[in-house]
């Protein structure tokens, strides 16, 4: 996991709880923002996405593409986060 950003360690090293979607690796205030316009508000919104699509990665990026113009980079930063997360909590 040494490959991982400090924002990525901090996020899978504790509970969710009413993260806010900044919090999660790949997304910062232009992406956040874009997500909270279209409904998604807290990071444990888009974990429900990740979760609704099985946490396929290319279906999440192409989800994140769509919703929030996330790059390849940004999309696969965000599954990665939320894949660590879950395998940590879930």
């Amino acid at each position: 996991m040494s490959s991982t950003s400090q924002k990525h360690r901090n996020f899978v090293a504790e509970p969710m709880g009413e993260k806010p979607v900044t919090d999660l690796a790949g997304v910062g205030g232009v992406l956040g923002d874009r997500l909270v316009s279209a409904g998604f508000d807290k990071a444990y919104v888009v974990l429900g996405q990740f979760l609704v699509l099985k946490k396929n990665q290319e279906l999440f990026k192409d989800w994140m593409k769509d919703t929030c113009s996330a790059n390849s980079k940004q999309s696969s930063d965000c599954w990665t986060c939320l894949n660590d997360w879950c395998e940590e909590f879930l």
